[in-house]
């Protein structure tokens, strides 16, 4: 008699079924890793920014001063681009060789031949930061094309041209927008003797050699540098800036550049947004120069929260609201005076983002005012007698 031999297989539906079940894995399974990658990236940022710190207090203990934003060599009548630097130096610059770049930092301080013909092209210092990439093609300054790896944070995606060397760490300008050039000229003499004592309240004063006994509200509780994310030619609002139709109103404490931004897309511009003018265009965006201390590329203010819109006055070298930012989900890192690395979110207590600023003149705070910024105010400022309540 014959026997029936059974065959043992999966059937059609059984297969379906445990397809659709390693889908479902799958689809679960990916956020999960990329929500780990971007914890290591955003750990490792944070690293880089530890390391940032520690080279700001071994530059205090090596010079008894921190690192001058807006330094370097002052201009001279008949110097050309390639001759000086004009003061403009992004405080990063002197950091080189305490995070170990000591050979980018001997490039840098010494005389140096462009187009290796034998023939010294460029000063100690530098030419000027501001060169454009045509001046670059014709004539390259390597350091200030180079990009420095303890510069970058892990999370922003943003790589080559027409950016300069990017970073993603700046220095604090306090909670004020006027006078944040500072009160120097390019040639270092002085064009006001109170405008920046008035309004320039961060840990941060361009060309001024700040130490760390002025900051007098204690350094963990003031913000020494922060974050922020590279432009990528989309016109995102925290890396392109807008321009305020009046160089008052800004400071006056208007936010009339919230009216060019997308209602359907808050992160991003308008087509129909007016931009501030570009000198170098389109090199002048956030992140995009590192030696490059002034203006869009050299500092942040604590006046609107992290990851709000950029909105100059005059063009993007002068000052405007400039808020620090990132690719993290939610705020952005901060490096306190005492070198600790905390995270700000987006919802940091800011107070009244409609005031006016300290400083000078007619419609402004008084010099000494109170940060009218609330905590995010409070934490930028250097001796304002305003101790931090509240979280961070």
């Amino acid at each position: 008699m014959a026997t029936l031999k059974s065959r043992r297989a999966f059937t059609l539906v059984e297969l379906l079924v445990v397809i659709a079940i390693i889908g479902v894995m799958v689809g679960l399974l990916l956020p999960a890793v990329q929500a780990a990658r971007e914890a290591a990236r955003r750990m490792s940022c944070g690293n880089n920014f530890k390391q940032i710190g520690l080279a700001v207090h071994n530059y205090h203990a090596a010079y008894d001063q921190l690192p001058m934003n807006n330094g370097g060599t002052p201009g001279r009548a008949g110097a050309t681009a390639n001759q000086t630097n004009n003061l403009e130096l992004n405080m990063l610059v002197g950091l080189t060789p305490f995070i170990e770049q000591q050979a980018l930092w001997e490039i840098i301080s010494s005389p140096n031949d462009g187009n290796s013909d034998g023939t010294v092209d460029f000063p100690g210092m530098g030419p000027h930061p501001r060169r454009n990439l045509a001046a670059q093609n014709a004539l390259r300054y390597t350091p200030w094309m180079t990009e420095v790896p303890g510069y970058r944070c892990p999370s922003d995606p943003g790589v080559g041209l027409p950016a300069q060397g990017r970073t993603n760490y700046i220095a604090c300008a306090g909670d004020s927008s006027y006078a944040l050039n500072g009160q120097k000229n390019d040639d270092g003499t002085n064009w006001s003797t109170t405008a920046a004592r008035s309004g320039c309240r961060g840990f941060f004063v361009s060309r001024e050699r700040m130490k760390f006994r002025d900051v007098l509200d204690g350094l963990a509780n003031t913000i020494c540098m922060g974050e922020v994310t590279t432009d990528l030619g989309d016109n995102d609002v925290r890396t392109r800036a807008a321009l305020a139709p009046s160089p008052t109103n800004v400071v006056a404490g208007t936010t009339i550049c919230r009216t060019m931004i997308d209602p359907l897309r808050p992160k991003f511009w308008l087509s129909t947004a007016t931009f501030a003018p570009e000198i170098t265009a389109p090199e002048d965006r956030r992140g995009y120069k590192w030696a490059l201390g002034r203006g869009i590329h050299g500092h942040f203010t604590t006046i609107t929260p992290p990851n709000a819109e950029l909105c100059f006055e005059g063009h993007t070298f002068n000052g405007g609201i400039a808020p620090p930012s990132s690719r993290h989900q939610g705020g952005c890192h901060v490096l306190m005076g005492d070198g600790a690395v905390k995270f700000v979110t987006d919802s940091i207590e800011a107070g009244n983002t409609q005031s006016a600023h300290v400083g000078e003149g007619a419609g402004l705070l008084a010099p000494g005012t109170q940060s009218p910024f609330g905590l995010w105010g409070a934490l930028g400022t250097r001796a304002s007698k305003e101790t931090p309540v509240g979280e961070i």
